[in-house]
């Protein structure tokens, strides 16, 4: 028997791509990328070679070019630099067979240069001259335009500089972190976050962001992801975190809550947004975004002031924060599931081709006309950005850097699933055991019968045995839909008539991911239910590869440099090594602000924690409020207690 799976760079099977033919009709723009086919029976597997397909919108006709003809679809274009600045020129053909590409200067033909991309990292005024690129398929050739390159000093003129600006600027690699903290242990519980993720994720891979998402982490968990997303970036490196779940923001500083954070929580239980910033400033990375999805109120518990180095002068930072300082950010409940407002009204315009604080603006402008969180919820841009950056640049890799290999390396390790398996039964039967990610942490397993003997009657495959790191509820496994195991995302995607099994917290698996499918069947004729049992190892799939459960890495000095680390917390700093405390000058009867020293300790007050509310737009949409009795109070978290009616009269305005 054999089993054959067609598989894009971003690690996701192709729908329907289970044939020794992958057609697309129609073809469109989101399916470039690179391809590779997994063939396999049970004995052995093998892959193929990867293939990259790349698709343009044009403006022929719409049965495209007929065979043996060649079309120039984007031109070179002309560029003034200044010395020192990066070069590159762009000539895409269309053609059938492929067109093979010559780039000349000056009407000279230049050696080795036959990439449809020109590249000069570091220009002189000898590279000076009139471009131009011979496009040819073997039947047809064709010149592009002429492109001038002009390359000056930098002090002859500021005019030159501006015009400079107006070229086209891109990204060595595009790489985001996406957070979604919903299961909290001692606090409300939240919704929104795993839609928000969930959708983010697919809008930043059609961008060509290598995206790792996760859910509901604990504070060990967060740094050790944070660590490894640290380790994708590198110069030039579009870098973009978002975080959905319980914050709050003290005296400048945003904190993101683990789902183990104690209650009260304190800034050293929680991860500092500024420092991560900094550590990220460290790559000399071309953006660095921070999209927060949490509240900013004050937290009456940490009264700690953390004067993290200072940041350096980089002109590329962009923080998109969904609420206004000391205010609250809500989510809308619709059936079973719930989008956050930000991302509502945020996912209608991230596709769209313009700089980032320009498209940060327009949803900012979509959120004031929003009649239901008027007063309360207002989106919030901070940012240094002085070039025209948008997320829809286009990525330029250099030429197999040992960087970029080693980016590309680290990321696949997260996203890599178990192959799909053919299991074989002594009593004839054979079953499909196939894997699906929800989320980098997140995995489906399914199960389908495709061969049985026509004796045998009422057949089932199931899971069982599964580790109990992963706490999964035996009653939650073995469902006959997706939407049964909490899956209400991936559903569509998924094979029908399957059982279905899901799997969170794949983080903390410390071992191989290890269970046993058990068939139970009947024959004709015979009453006796009989069953067959096969252990299963699939090693260790998705994020578990990277051990993010571990302790401490050894550069947590070098990630987590200030006192909201775990180096400086009461549960894994060396006693006396790191302390706070209260320094009197800075203290009054209604004030008490700690600042961070080395050698001195406090202890901070304790308040009341207050309970916010929700209201109820219909009978199953909600949005959280916070009370007017309860505005004067200051707690850094949202709650669920209760519902009150608010009409339906506003659920279209959503």
């Amino acid at each position: 028997m054999r089993d054959v799976t067609v598989t894009s760079i971003s690690n996701s099977q192709v729908p329907y791509g289970n044939s020794s033919e992958l057609v697309f009709n129609p073809i469109q723009v989101q399916d470039s990328g690179h391809y590779i086919c997994r063939v396999n029976n049970e004995f052995s597997f093998d892959f193929s070679d990867w293939v990259q397909l790349d698709v343009y919108e044009s403006n022929l006709t719409c049965h495209g070019l007929p065979e043996n003809k060649l079309h120039i679809h984007i031109q070179p274009q002309d560029q003034r630099l200044l010395i020192g600045d990066r070069l590159g020129l762009e000539c895409i053909a269309i053609g059938k067979p492929l067109p093979c590409y010559q780039w000349y200067r000056n009407g000279m033909a230049l050696k080795d240069e036959t990439n449809r991309v020109f590249m000069v990292s570091s220009v002189s005024v000898d590279h000076q001259g009139v471009y131009h690129c011979k496009v040819t398929n073997g039947k047809e050739t064709e010149d592009s335009v002429k492109a001038e390159v002009l390359v000056v000093e930098e002090l002859l003129s500021d005019l030159t500089i501006t015009e400079q600006s107006t070229d086209e600027l891109f990204a060595t690699d595009k790489v985001a972190l996406l957070i979604g903290n919903m299961s909290y242990k001692y606090h409300t519980q939240l919704k929104a976050p795993m839609v928000d993720v969930y959708e983010l994720t697919n809008l930043l891979r059609q961008l060509d962001f290598k995206v790792v998402s996760l859910l509901d982490l604990t504070e060990l968990e967060m740094r050790n992801a944070v660590d490894e997303f640290l380790l994708l970036l590198d110069k030039g490196v579009y870098g973009l975190l978002y975080y959905a779940g319980h914050g709050y923001e003290n005296y400048g500083n945003s904190f993101m809550v683990p789902i183990d954070a104690p209650k009260p929580y304190r800034s050293s239980n929680c991860l500092c947004v500024q420092s991560i910033l900094k550590l990220m400033q460290e790559k000399e990375t071309g953006l660095n975004v921070f999209l927060l999805d949490m509240c900013r109120k004050r937290n009456q518990y940490d009264d700690t002031i953390l004067i993290p180095e200072s940041l350096k002068v980089t002109a590329n930072i962009v923080f998109g924060y969904a609420t206004c300082q000391g205010a609250e950010a809500f989510e809308i409940q619709h059936c079973n599931l719930a989008n956050g407002i930000f991302m509502k009204f945020l996912k209608k315009r991230l596709l769209e081709n313009k700089k980032i604080t320009v498209l940060l603006d327009q949803v900012a402008e979509d959120m004031g006309r929003c009649q239901l969180t008027k007063g309360m919820q207002a989106l919030e841009i901070r940012s240094s950005l002085s070039a025209k950056r948008a997320l829809t640049d286009p990525v330029q890799h250099s030429a197999c850097s040992p960087e970029s290999l080693a980016r590309n390396l680290q990321w696949a390790k997260a996203h890599e699933l178990p192959g799909s398996m053919c299991i074989e039964f002594d009593c004839g039967v054979k079953i499909t055991l196939g894997f699906a990610a929800e989320f980098s942490n997140v995995m489906i397993i399914y199960t389908r019968i495709t061969e049985k003997p026509s004796e045998i009657i009422n057949c089932k495959a199931s899971i069982t045995d599964l580790p109990l790191a992963l706490y999964v509820d035996p009653k939650e496994t073995n469902k006959c839909t997706p939407e049964e195991t909490g899956s209400f995302l991936v559903s569509k995607d998924l094979p029908k008539h399957c059982l279905y099994t899901r799997l969170s917290s794949l983080q903390t698996l410390k071992e191989n991911l290890t269970f046993t499918v058990c068939l139970t069947y009947m024959y004709q004729g015979i009453e006796d239910l009989l069953d067959e049992c096969k252990a299963i190892d699939v090693g260790k799939p998705l994020i578990s590869k990277l051990d993010i459960h571990s302790g401490i890495r050894n550069f947590c000095a070098q990630t987590c440099p200030i006192p909201h680390s775990p180096c400086h917390s009461p549960e894994y700093a060396v006693a006396g090594s790191h302390q706070v405390f209260t320094d009197s000058r800075y203290s009054s009867p209604s004030m008490h602000l700690n600042i961070y020293h080395p050698q001195r300790r406090h202890v901070t007050q304790h308040d009341m924690y207050q309970q916010s509310r929700y209201s109820s737009i219909s009978p199953d949409i909600k949005i959280g409020y916070l009370s007017e009795s309860m505005k004067t109070q200051n707690v850094p978290e949202e709650s669920t207690d209760e519902y009150i009616d608010f009409g339906a009269v506003l659920q279209e305005k959503l």
